[in-house]
């Protein structure tokens, strides 16, 4: 059968400087397409593949791209498919550092060496809401990577954001991602530790009124997010303070809602759900609830 083209679902945005998904195939919502997905960070077309394309294929949804975005400096492939996720270069330049904007936000993206860039697009709207909660707000990032949310919350008006991640060159990411936005580094704190080894540490900053997680589902050695999850959720007493908030995320197709909503209800009963936060609408499932799940919960 021969694979469609994912350009009939795609259209020119209206805002080229804000860097966001083209086309997500990842959700099984486009028959033939579950392997591809497309982005947009100016001036560079990113499109990762998850499975072998045929070449003919490619090179004609390279050319159709380039005819669409004639801004596009550099369009490249990610292999994901591939042993060390390899890029190559299909069209233009070997651009390596970008500077994706999302929101008025600047954030440093790499291509070409680590299999993620440096920003997950599909949770712009939790980054949003935290921005939108966060003034006078003491924060906790756990699972932090490059401080996306931090960089929300410190735009926000947060007094504190303390991010935590194993990861110390993604910490060194996340300053310089404040950097880049001309943010108060004294507001931001930075913990380069393994979160399930260090809860003494953490709880040095609270108790905090907004607590986010977005944890890997997998990282070989450190997070089995189905056997781990409860060990954060059971700590949310300890590191929020009463009427805070938890800001939950699950990003693993293989757990549900309910696995999330189930872990609250018995590992933190004292939890009230409070809302969902949507995908946006480009992140489109077939099946519901095999994407990222973001929830929102009060504290009592």
């Amino acid at each position: 059968m021969t694979t469609p083209s994912p350009l009939q679902y795609i259209a020119r945005p209206q805002d080229l400087e804000q860097s966001q998904r083209l086309f997500h195939g990842r959700g099984h919502y486009y028959p033939g397409l579950e392997h591809v997905t497309i982005d947009w960070i100016a001036p560079a077309i990113l499109i990762t593949l998850f499975a072998e394309p045929e070449q003919e294929w490619l090179d004609d949804v390279v050319k159709a791209l380039v005819a669409l975005f004639p801004e596009c400096e550099s369009l490249q492939v990610q292999y994901r498919c591939r042993s060390g996720a390899p890029f190559e270069i299909k069209q233009g330049e070997a651009l390596t550092k970008l500077v994706a904007v999302e929101n008025g936000l600047k954030y440093h993206i790499s291509l070409g060496k680590a299999q993620n860039t440096g920003l997950f697009l599909d949770i712009i709207n939790g980054r949003q809401w935290l921005r939108e909660h966060s003034q006078g707000k003491n924060v906790l990032n756990l699972f932090s990577y490059t401080c996306g949310f931090s960089v929300a919350a410190i735009e926000g008006g947060a007094d504190q954001v303390v991010n935590v991640d194993m990861s110390k060159p993604a910490l060194t990411t996340g300053r310089e991602n404040h950097r880049l936005n001309d943010h108060p580094m004294n507001k931001v704190v930075f913990h380069g530790v393994d979160i399930f080894k260090s809860w003494g540490r953490i709880k040095k900053q609270a108790p905090y009124d907004i607590l986010v997680s977005d944890p890997p589902s997998f990282q070989k050695g450190s997070v089995d997010i189905q056997r781990d999850y409860y060990k954060i959720i059971n700590r949310i007493p300890q590191l929020v303070k009463p009427g805070g908030i938890a800001m939950l995320c699950l990003n693993s197709p293989d757990l549900s809602d309910d696995f999330l909503l189930n872990q609250v209800a018995e590992h933190c009963p004292d939890c009230k759900l409070i809302e969902k936060i949507h995908n946006p609408d480009v992140y489109v499932e077939a099946h519901e609830g095999k994407g990222l799940k973001v929830y929102l919960f009060q504290y009592l």
